[in-house]
């Protein structure tokens, strides 16, 4: 009997969780051997009911360990656990590693270096450009950015990631093959396309609320450190900063205004000690034992990436991180252009995309 298959199996069994496979294992149960009475009186040792025992022993049979292996080969759902070589190193340091990690996508990014990108569901504007920005960066020098794909700042990321045409990995509280949410059915195939998506549990899992703060656990744990971007003070980011620090990991946090409730949890990180990201570097040299080099870094202003005209330039003076009204644009540019000329500009800059129109005319940088 194979060892990973024989595992794989357990984990596929309904009610046989973490602890379970821990106390079997604690036994002295193999993956590649038979429950053997020494292992059951181990078991009963650990408070396992005989109950539990026959049922795992009328699951755990061959057949099923054969239908297991032949249909996520079918489904075309890769799998890792703790006794492979390619299990993520980092990912065995912490307190509860997954026996089993599913994935679609580019197994081999596991095992390259990870930063997470986190944030709250309900992002800002100010939130979404922090976001693109430096998950571009991250990437463009060669990291692999792990992810939630949940609605807001964590969809955001990947999608930067992405277009960048960097590495990404999505962990899921759901099964690997289960789009949640709903929306991101098409980050979901680019990713699986071009990256990675993982999750620990078995195909098929639908999503429920204690879920996804067991699969934070795994994002911070792939990642030598955490970037929390937006989180309000009760977030499910915060969840994720608190297993980096656990774990040992670094924690950074992006400093947003005092008013803004999405940024109270950033906030806080930072005041207990979290480092304050205003710009990529200030994570890089944290790691510059291993930064890797992939790909030379391009982190450049924001107005150096297309040519702008000079009327262009004196618009995006005034269109910054908070959405601007037109009617303030055009007081600000009174004298020095047109009420026909403004309109011209702005259209041009968003086909440049450097800013975005939002309802009732006002305007945001991307």
């Amino acid at each position: 009997m194979n060892e990973q298959a024989g595992l794989v199996a357990m984990h596929q069994i309904a009610g046989v969780g973490w602890h379970t496979i821990d106390k079997l294992r604690r036994a002295g149960w193999s993956p590649d051997q038979d429950l053997t009475p020494s292992i059951i009186d181990g078991l009963a040792g650990q408070q396992v009911s005989q109950k539990t025992v026959e049922y795992i022993r009328t699951q755990w049979t061959p057949a099923f360990i054969k239908k297991v292996t032949s249909e996520l080969k079918d489904r075309g759902i890769a799998v890792l656990t703790p006794i492979d070589e390619k299990y993520p190193g980092l990912l065995k340091e912490i307190a509860q590693p997954p026996w089993v990690l599913y994935i679609k996508g580019d197994i081999e990014l596991l095992s390259e270096p990870c930063l997470a990108v986190v944030g709250t569901r309900k992002s800002t504007p100010y939130g979404l450009r922090v976001t693109r920005i430096l998950s571009e960066q991250i990437t463009r020098a060669g990291w692999v950015l792990v992810s939630g794909m949940a609605n807001g700042i964590d969809g955001e990321a990947h999608r930067s990631a992405l277009k960048a045409e960097g590495k990404t990995i999505a962990v899921l509280g759901t099964g690997v093959d289960v789009m949640y949410p709903k929306n991101h059915r098409s980050l979901y195939e680019e990713i699986a396309a071009k990256g990675a998506v993982i999750s620990e549990m078995p195909p098929g899992t639908q999503p429920a609320p204690g879920l996804f703060p067991q699969r934070n656990r795994i994002i911070s744990g792939l990642s030598v450190g955490t970037v929390v971007v937006e989180a309000a003070g009760r977030s499910g980011s915060l969840i994720t900063a608190n297993f980096s620090i656990e774990q040992g990991r670094e924690v950074f946090a992006v400093p947003g205004p005092i008013t803004s409730p999405q940024s109270r949890g950033t906030l806080s990180l930072i005041q207990q000690g979290a480092k304050c990201v205003i710009e990529a570097e200030d994570i890089f040299e944290e790691f510059t034992y291993n930064l890797p080099c992939a790909k030379e870094k391009e982190i450049t202003e924001d107005l150096a990436k297309v040519a702008l005209s000079e009327q262009e330039r004196e618009i995006l003076r005034y269109i910054q991180t908070e959405p601007v009204q037109i009617t303030t644009l055009m007081e600000k540019t009174a004298g020095k252009m047109t009420v026909g000329e403004v309109h011209q500009t702005l259209l041009s800059l968003e086909i440049k995309q450097e800013i975005a129109q939002l309802p009732g005319s006002y305007y945001i940088r991307k």
